[in-house]
């Protein structure tokens, strides 16, 4: 604990109020910790331990009055954030403390342009006009590694990458030049060239302000290279606290060490060149318009996808890494028919890039995907037993309804969910576990072909071992097809057959998984590893002592 902290959270308790537990059920139980001015501490742990919740207890963002604190205080600057009336908290919020969310499709706002959204930071607390609001935008924008700032002003969160919306999330943050950043899990969704940079881009301006972090994560290696101090967290309470390099080398907690140890065991499905087809796409092309002007008027594309040819054949996993932007996604949405394309796309032998909605729906239930925001993906109106059941409901009308709830039951306990839960609604989860029920949701329907985007990045170490070693069960039970899209190596080396680098739209570099890791033939491939391998090698020298 520091002399004179900036933040201090001492004995807070976190109950959320439910009709089985009218006193509220305690999701965060007496959890204390200090924050210097100028100091990051890392709250690390499993999905469900307490962590997001903590953090916005802070600025009081928790759905109150379900959620409530029996006891504890948040002392910044001396005050207690818990006791000041709302119209002090709006001052501290955006201005003194500010938080980048886990999710950033559910924190911007679907219909503002990217210039509002961070241009409304610099005009509310700083009093910037629009013009100057401006160019302190793009400033930002340029400084978090969007491409092309301008250009991206005028656009909508729905028109980024998962990679570039986190961004603007930090763009956001940073724009008042904060005292406190609360970062929730702030490189989740970028690939490890970006994440190296906006470490060192939190790093500088850390320095260079003198401002504290909050950072959230489950990420080890990024926890060592940022960190001076380690909170772990399990089932709400801190278990193990202190100096980030000591708690690495010597930790003391059981579940500290085995969080420590947690990794995919690699174990890639084998590459099967005689199996049937199931997905090819020749000269694929996916152009978005760049309309400007009053008329609207088409004035150049971008190219998401630029010329893919690939071919996956069945009980294969293809790999498809890049960078924040690449067209990864993209890709992934053009081969199941979910956005418009170019060029043929054949599914089980049949072309599918001419079909409409009515004659692709029958097809529905064979292809699926498991999007990268579970939150965004996940009705919040819906019981998690409706969203996992909805495709048995659409695709399987003739299963009884006892049926289909154990079809529900047996997919959720297959990816770690307790079933009992099903009558729960997605904002009671954490991100991890919604990004659980997404996978259950898509496995419920037995499919040949399941295209997965990101499907560990909201993940905890020992839950992504878990759900990479659940995903091969899977594809060795019923000989399933996937195409698993991220940007951690280390995850897509323990299940990829094969390896897709893409950039820009188009593929830099493939083939058979073990000879691209082992022998990255293009440079930008070989810098890609680089950056991935060096963020790891902080945990990887703990797993190995």
């Amino acid at each position: 604990m520091t002399a004179d902290p900036l933040l201090s959270v001492r004995n807070l308790s976190v109950a959320f109020r439910r009709a089985d537990a009218p006193a509220g059920a305690l999701a965060v139980r007496g959890v204390s910790f200090d924050v210097a001015k100028g100091e990051t501490l890392a709250l690390v742990g499993e999905s469900g331990s307490g962590k997001s919740v903590t953090a916005l207890s802070i600025l009081k963002l928790l759905p109150y009055p379900a959620a409530s604190h029996p006891t504890g205080e948040i002392l910044f600057k001396g005050r207690d954030l818990l006791t000041v009336s709302e119209r002090e908290l709006r001052g501290v919020r955006g201005n003194d403390i500010t938080m980048v969310f886990q999710e950033p499709m559910s924190s911007l706002n679907p219909l503002h342009t990217i210039e509002q959204q961070v241009g409304e930071m610099l005009i509310l607390h700083r009093g910037m006009s629009a013009k100057a609001a401006r160019a302190r935008t793009l400033e930002l924008l340029a400084e978090v590694g969007i491409p092309d700032p301008e250009s991206r002003l005028s656009a909508y969160p729905h028109q980024l990458s998962g990679g570039q919306r986190q961004r603007v999330m930090i763009a956001m943050a940073l724009a008042n030049e904060p005292d406190l950043l609360i970062a929730d899990e702030p490189t989740t969704a970028l690939d490890v060239t970006v994440q190296a940079q906006i470490l060192k881009l939190l790093k500088d301006l850390q320095a260079r302000l003198g401002m504290a972090m909050l950072f959230i994560t489950h990420d080890l290696g990024i926890v060592r290279k940022i960190a001076d101090r380690v909170c772990v967290m399990q089932k709400g309470e801190i278990v193990e606290q202190g100096g980030a390099e000591e708690t690495f080398q010597h930790p003391q907690h059981d579940y500290t060490k085995a969080l420590l140890k947690a990794e995919p065991k690699p174990d890639p499905a084998p590459a099967t060149p005689d199996a049937p087809i199931v997905v090819e796409a020749t000269d694929l092309k996916v152009h978005f318009p760049i309309k400007r002007g009053v008329l609207r008027r088409t004035v150049g594309h971008v190219k998401a996808v630029d010329g893919v040819s690939i071919a996956i054949r069945k009980g294969e996993t293809l790999g498809v890494v890049g960078e924040s932007g690449s067209g990864k996604t993209t890709l992934g949405l053009a081969l199941l028919r979910l956005i418009s394309s170019k060029g043929p796309v054949a599914f089980l032998g049949r072309r599918i890039d001419g079909l409409g909605f009515k004659a692709l729906r029958p097809l529905r239930a064979e292809m699926q995907i498991v999007f990268q925001d579970p939150y965004g993906a996940l009705s919040p109106r819906m019981s998690v037993a409706d969203i996992v059941g909805e495709g048995l409901l659409v695709h399987q009308k003739s299963l009884s309804e006892d049926a289909r709830e154990a079809r529900v039951i047996a997919a959720l306990a297959d990816v770690g969910l307790d079933p009992e839960s099903r009558h729960r609604y997605p904002h009671e989860f954490s991100g991890g576990q919604r990004q659980r029920i997404s996978i259950a949701r898509a496995m419920a329907l037995e499919p040949a072909f399941v295209v997965l985007d990101e499907p560990t990045s909201a993940l905890d170490m020992i839950v992504q071992a878990q759900i990479v070693d659940l995903l091969r069960t899977l594809q060795k039970k019923r000989d399933l097809t996937y195409m698993f899209i991220s940007h951690d190596l280390r995850v897509v080396s323990a299940l990829a057959s094969n390896i897709l680098v893409m950039r820009g739209g188009q593929v830099v570099e493939q083939g058979p998984a073990h000879d691209v890791f082992s022998n990255p033939k293009e440079a930008y491939t070989q810098a890609l590893f680089a950056a991935a391998f060096s963020l790891e090698s902080a945990q990887t020298g703990v797993v190995n002592q």
